[in-house]
C-alpha cells in the first residue's frame, strides 16, 4: 500500500486533518477502493512519522464521516457504503478553492481563470 502522504509545513491545518485529507484524496482517485484494508494506526503513524493519537483521530473522524469502517480486532477498511460521486465532488471543490485562492494570489481575473479552466474540459 503506498503510503507517500505530502505534509505542508505553511498548512495551518491540524496533522491529523491533512491525514484526512491524503486519505480522501486516495480513496477518492480510485487508489483504495471500498473494502481495502487501511494500514493499522501504528503502521501509519511509523509510516509517516506522527503520533498514533494522530492517526487514531483522522481515523476517528473519517469513521464518523462514513468513509471508513473499524471493528476492534480487526482493523480498518474503506466503507462499501461510501458515495464515491460525492467524495469525489467534494475532493473537486478542494482543489477548485486552492486554485482560487492562488488566481486570487496573483491578481488573476475569475473570468481569465475560468478561461483557463475551460482548457482541461
Amino acid at each position: 500500500m503506498n503510503f507517500n502522504f505530502t505534509f505542508s509545513q505553511a498548512d495551518k491545518r491540524p496533522m491529523y486533518q491533512q491525514i484526512m485529507e491524503q486519505i480522501i484524496q486516495r480513496i477518492a482517485v480510485g487508489d483504495w477502493p471500498p473494502n481495502t484494508s487501511l494500514p493499522s494506526i501504528r503502521q501509519l503513524a511509523t509510516e509517516i512519522k506522527v503520533s498514533v493519537i494522530t492517526v487514531k483521530r483522522a481515523y476517528l473522524e473519517l469513521e464518523r464521516e462514513g468513509v471508513i469502517v473499524t471493528q476492534q480486532g480487526k482493523g480498518s477498511w474503506v466503507s462499501d457504503t461510501i458515495d464515491m460521486n460525492e467524495l469525489r465532488h467534494e475532493e473537486l471543490e478542494q482543489h477548485l478553492e486552492q486554485a482560487g485562492k492562488l488566481a486570487k494570489s496573483m491578481a488573476i481575473s475569475a473570468d481569465e481563470l475560468l478561461n483557463m479552466l475551460k482548457k482541461y474540459t
